[in-house]
């Protein structure tokens, strides 16, 4: 009884922790447009959403999962069911999402206040919330994909918000585009799996002994305890799922969406990029992980790994802060793509959640340092892009607080020792060598590449940092008069940097500060029949990333700061092909987006000539006829009736002489009838 009564509190508190957003978001929907108070209710609302977030996870993380259901309809004999799953995986997600939404809330008081849709950001935002922490909590795979679509939609508006930019319009649609694609395939995978297990509940599909665990491809045939389908459906499911998860984390092939959504605020970059929409697909990997075939996860671990190196040589000649960022994510999310696909199940979602203090902790400092740069760039009359860091250097006395905070942010995004992100990323390496010893030669170029990943990841990562806060501000070279009336802000500025940069230590996720096999998420995720394998990979992987990082760290300032240092040339093959992103948004442009302009464009000439065209000969045809039946009808019928009744008319009124009511004309008239007949007779 005792147990039921914490579970029905645990249910209770899940639900006003996902309600709450949407309350707030409903509240500031009717609050005038400017409203300040807008920021304060989505604040307060998360903050409590954080707090009950906590009491979940401190009652579900490391005991028995809590799982309540109720029919939501009935379809023929079908039952679909809706409902609030809480395991640790979905607890962990619960917290991570509002914990990180606090921070961006908080910072985004200060940041838009001077915007004239205050309230209505504030709303984008407090649904973009809602919709994320539902999709985590959900039971069922219908209400998993109808909030998959919602944040999806969300995304788009706060992309799109300063709407008459267009370039935020075009990079809100892009999104919107890129990830419909994923949908479908999200979809399709679900109907064959409800094809095959005539279920969508997630726990009887993805449990440890549920359904999917009691499947296997024979002979063709993709045998379950509900029956078979051909082998080719599992293959065309997983497909599906991967298009999701592409689409969503920015993967390659659909990768190119998430740097274009750099155009909306800075503040929902910060969101976007640290645990919430991108996030979902790799969560989405986590739910549904049993699914996948041996060959399947090693397909998902090259892409992964590809996507991962493609994006840090991309951020390497980068000048946009912002989109270095951008890269850097994809970079990342290519890591626990990776991790995935190499069966470190546990590492993937372990740096999912230490990248997502980190990553949110440097957009924020993004976020300072560009508005930083407006307040120089209006000041001072200047025709500058503020986001661009050839402008930027020395702003380290400027802004110390946003320099320090950078450093810890930066660092942890390398993943050098006493950071979060040492503990994951070392953690995916390791397992990546490890599943490769006894793989084919060519497999074991993933591990080796991510090792090189993480080198680059060092490089441009130093390299930002370098350029933004080290030297002297470039600007001056050029505007040597300009005024610098600059500063870290206010505490909603000052706040954020601080709580999100002491999550990026190891404290918060482990003790020992070397060892990611004693972190507490890494250990309540990992699987029943996780085996720790002691071997040279745990001490000579950790040792050369390290050593060689601090290298290229050095390197990196000793190129962009020391005078006369080596730099590097502006040209050549591999430069442009860094700088033009691998030419793949040309590629698409040119294969994809072009043809199906000229289709559009064709199909318009096609409507507006032919089918336009046929329609209005067919009116001018019938035109024609209508006026020359109005022609015949008028003068011909019309025309033979109204002689008709002239002819009539004429005789009537020729009869009406004769016919006067006077004796001596009808005597007359007998008289020269007679005269007539009597000459004619005469005459014949």
């Amino acid at each position: 009884m005792e147990d039921f009564l914490h579970s029905i509190q645990i249910l209770n508190y899940t639900v006003a922790a996902v309600a709450l957003p949407l309350l707030a978001a409903l509240i500031n929907f009717c609050l005038p447009v400017k409203s300040k108070v807008a920021g304060w209710v989505s604040t307060i609302a998360i903050l409590l959403s954080c707090i009950l977030s906590a009491k979940v996870f401190a009652g579900v993380w490391n005991n028995h999962q809590v799982h309540a259901q109720h029919i939501w309809f009935t379809v023929g004999k079908t039952e679909v069911f809706a409902g609030v799953l809480l395991n640790n995986l979905s607890v962990l997600m619960l917290l991570l999402v509002s914990v990180i939404s606090l921070p961006v809330h908080i910072y985004s008081t200060a940041y838009m206040k001077h915007d004239d849709r205050y309230s209505r950001y504030f709303t984008y935002l407090s649904f973009f919330c809602f919709s994320m922490l539902a999709l985590v909590v959900v039971d069922s795979l219908v209400l998993f994909y109808a909030f998959w679509e919602l944040v999806g939609f969300s995304s788009y508006l706060l992309i799109g918000f300063w709407f008459t930019r267009d370039k935020a319009v075009q990079a809100n649609k892009k999104a919107f585009i890129i990830n419909r694609i994923g949908d479908v395939g999200l979809l399709t995978a679900i109907i064959i799996l409800f094809a095959q297990y005539h279920t969508f509940d997630i726990t009887q599909l993805f449990a440890e002994k549920g359904l999917i665990a009691q499947s296997v491809i024979n002979n063709g045939l993709w045998v379950a305890p509900t029956g078979q389908l051909p082998a080719i459906w599992q293959y065309i499911a997983c497909g599906g799922i991967f298009l999701a998860v592409a689409a969503k984390s920015a993967q390659f092939p659909l990768h190119t969406w998430l740097p274009d959504a750099m155009e909306g605020p800075t503040s929902v970059s910060a969101l976007i990029h640290a645990a919430t929409m991108v996030a979902a697909g790799v969560f989405l990997l986590g739910r549904v992980y049993p699914m996948f075939t041996e060959n399947e996860l090693t397909v998902l671990a090259c892409i992964g790994c590809f996507t991962a190196f493609m994006a840090a040589t991309i951020a390497l000649t980068q000048n946009d802060l912002k989109r270095i960022l951008a890269y850097s994510t994809i970079s990342q999310l290519g890591f626990m793509i990776l991790a995935m696909g190499v069966g470190a199940y546990a590492s993937s979602l372990f740096h999912l959640a230490t990248h997502a203090f980190f990553k949110c902790l440097l957009f924020l400092v993004a976020g300072i340092v560009i508005h930083q740069m407006q307040h120089i760039k209006e000041d001072n009359g200047l025709n500058i892009d503020p986001q661009d860091i050839s402008y930027m250097g020395g702003l380290r006395k400027k802004l110390p607080l946003t320099f320090i905070a950078a450093i810890v942010g930066g660092l942890a995004l390398v993943g050098l020792p006493l950071t979060s992100g040492y503990l994951s990323k070392d953690g995916i390496l390791i397992q990546a060598f490890e599943w490769s010893e006894n793989r084919s030669g060519w497999l074991k170029i993933i591990p080796i590449t991510a090792l090189l990943t993480s080198w680059l990841t060092a490089f441009y990562v130093a390299r930002l940092i370098v350029k933004v806060f080290f030297g002297e501000l470039r600007l001056l070279k050029n505007n040597p008069g300009i005024k610098l009336h600059i500063s870290d802000g206010g505490w909603q500025y000052k706040l954020p940097l601080i709580l999100l940069a002491v999550c990026c230590l190891f404290p918060l996720f482990s003790l020992h500060p070397l060892l990611y096999e004693q972190a507490w998420i890494f250990n309540g995720l990992k699987p029943s029949n996780f085996l720790v394998r002691e071997n040279i990979y745990h001490t000579i992987i950790p040792a050369g990333v390290n050593i060689l990082s601090l290298f290229v760290l050095y390197a990196a300032y000793a190129i962009y700061v020391k005078p006369n240092g080596f730099s590097f040339a502006q040209s050549g093959f591999l430069y442009r092909l860094s700088y033009n992103q691998w030419y793949i948004d040309g590629l698409y442009k040119r294969a994809i987006v072009k043809p199906v302009l000229r289709l559009g464009s064709a199909c318009f000439w096609f409507d507006r000539r032919v089918i336009d065209g046929l329609l209005h000969l067919l009116t001018r045809i019938s035109s024609y006829i209508a006026k020359a039946a109005a022609f015949t009808d008028r003068y011909i019928v019309d025309g033979f009736l109204n002689l008709m009744v002239v002819i009539v008319q004429s005789i009537g009124n020729f009869a009406r002489k004769f016919q006067s009511g006077k004796v001596q004309y009808y005597l007359f008239s007998m008289l020269v009838i007679v005269l007539i007949l009597f000459i004619l007779k005469i005459l014949i």
